[in-house]
């Protein structure tokens, strides 16, 4: 897959393109870049994703926008695994967003690009205010052909990166993983902590997390990068509020059965069952007690789902 960071001078052949932030990549995007990749294969030209970063929203209101539910690097290896030939990925800026739907469509879409075929959700909005719809696409599409996604549904309800970020919010990681088509995961290189899991009979691998987390508590998960076979654990995702009163958000891994020093390793942490919520503690005796019975808990609930 050809990874581009912009735009072309100009496009040097025809694509089939879809666009879009794909935050999340759930089971309606799926759908898109499985329409894209057949589209293009019927017009023998290459499968093109358009997606932004950093993602629109946080580039207009930074502190008002949503949690991340991927980052850049997993929704690219999304766009690999269901066959994408080519990802643009243009940098969300103050340029970008003062051109006209007009001038997106002309300047972005036709001569940087060279779209050809089209795809977008039937929603979509584009251009400075967001004054470009589906509509406005299809009455430019003098050299290029539309075609708008319907909507995605997992029983009854719309499939969208909101819907699963509040199920994510709620704890509801089934649900969420109904709406995404896996269990939701947060990929990261293990980094040195303060050790005090190890004081406390936990080491945990640790995680720190660029962006605000879409979920927080203590989680039963699944942790790839270790071997050929995942390996089950116990996590927390949070502030840890026993032992920091200023702290940023941290994914801390305790792995059942292994002590090796795994510093630096990129590791995907599955989330499958959430136990509680993030609580604290009067001490560290406290503390302790309650890590032993989250153990305890995520054994069973990995023991049930053999």
């Amino acid at each position: 897959m050809q990874l581009i960071r912009g735009f072309p001078d100009v496009g040097t052949d025809h694509v089939a393109l879809t666009i879009g932030n794909f935050d999340g990549v759930h089971r309606g995007h799926q759908a898109m870049l499985t329409r894209t990749v057949e589209a293009a294969d019927d017009l023998g030209l290459p499968a093109a994703v358009l997606t932004f970063s950093p993602p629109p929203r946080e580039f207009f209101a930074r502190d008002a926008a949503p949690p991340r539910l991927s980052s850049l690097r997993g929704k690219i290896e999304q766009f690999r695994a269901f066959g994408v030939a080519r990802v643009h990925v243009a940098r969300f800026n103050a340029a970008l967003a003062s051109l006209s739907a007009e001038e997106f469509i002309e300047r972005i879409l036709v001569h940087k690009l060279g779209v050809h075929w089209i795809l977008v959700g039937d929603d979509f909005r584009f251009g400075r205010g967001r004054s470009g719809s589906l509509a406005t696409l299809r009455a430019a599409a003098k050299q290029f052909s539309v075609e708008a996604m319907h909507t995605v549904g997992v029983d009854g309800e719309r499939v969208s990166s909101s819907a699963v970020r509040n199920a994510l919010a709620a704890g509801q990681l089934e649900h969420a993983a109904r709406l995404l088509g896996r269990s939701y995961s947060i990929s990261g290189h293990v980094a040195h902590g303060d050790k005090r899991g190890k004081s406390l009979g936990f080491p945990t691998a640790n995680i720190v997390l660029r962006h605000k987390p879409a979920l927080s508590g203590i989680f039963a998960v699944r942790v790839h990068g270790l071997g050929a076979a995942p390996r089950a654990g116990v996590a927390s995702l949070g502030i840890r509020p026993t032992v920091k009163t200023d702290g940023g958000p941290l994914l801390e891994v305790f792995l059942f059965d292994f002590n090796e020093a795994i510093y630096g390793r990129r590791l995907t942490v599955e989330f499958l069952h959430k136990l509680r919520d993030e609580e604290r503690y009067p001490d560290l005796d406290a503390l302790t007690r309650q890590i032993h019975t989250d153990v305890a808990q995520a054994r069973k609930y990995f023991a049930n789902q053999q």
